[in-house]
């Protein structure tokens, strides 16, 4: 009856020992990806990306451009060789012209865990939590995927700065008659302000 018993407790200590090897492990958010494991979380633990969230607001070339910065904590990324869960600042945004017409709005879409096209997402805080950039994946057939880079002027104030990086379409890539503009502003300096 006792070897029974050691045994089993032998398997339940086995056992033990796998799942912590299993278990989560917990990174600042800074830390590379490269050098944490697979199923990695990099948590906000210095918590710098409260000071970005909120409503922000700035016109530019005739259009009202609103922008609503969020946390998402735990957001899954697969990327090329593992998965690692990160905390992260979301950007949506509505895009006006001058006469009040909606031209883009990703604020009211519904977004599944595994899209990746209109999606704004925080890769690094960089300069002492002063800096944000952010990846954008683009909109229809990735038009407008790059940089986005914000920075705090002021506990009110972000600067603004979009990089688009350039793509070749054509209609086998993107079908005709697809929107293809760019609606979010292409610039440096633009000026966002809290609302």
């Amino acid at each position: 009856m006792k070897t029974i018993n050691i045994k089993t407790a032998i398997l339940i200590t086995f056992l033990i020992g796998l799942l912590s090897c299993q278990a989560q492990q917990i990174y600042p958010l800074r830390t590379a990806v490269n050098n944490v494991p697979n199923l990695s979380h990099l948590k906000d633990t210095n918590n710098e990306l409260p000071a970005f969230t909120g409503v922000y607001s700035a016109s530019y070339n005739g259009r009202q451009i609103t922008i609503y910065i969020s946390k998402e904590e735990d957001k899954l990324f697969d990327l090329v060789d593992k998965k690692v869960y990160r905390d992260v600042l979301s950007i949506r945004y509505i895009v006006k012209n001058s006469t009040g017409t909606i031209l883009q709005d990703t604020k009211n879409m519904n977004f599944q865990s595994n899209q990746y096209t209109h999606t704004i997402y925080s890769q690094f805080i960089v300069d002492n939590g002063g800096k944000a950039i952010f990846n954008y994946r683009g909109t229809n057939c990735r038009v407008g995927w790059g940089k986005i880079n914000l920075k705090k002027i002021s506990p009110t104030q972000l600067s603004w700065e979009y990089r688009p990086n350039d793509i070749i379409l054509d209609s086998s890539k993107c079908p005709q008659g697809t929107d293809i503009n760019i609606y979010l502003p292409e610039t440096k300096d633009l000026i966002f302000t809290k609302q």
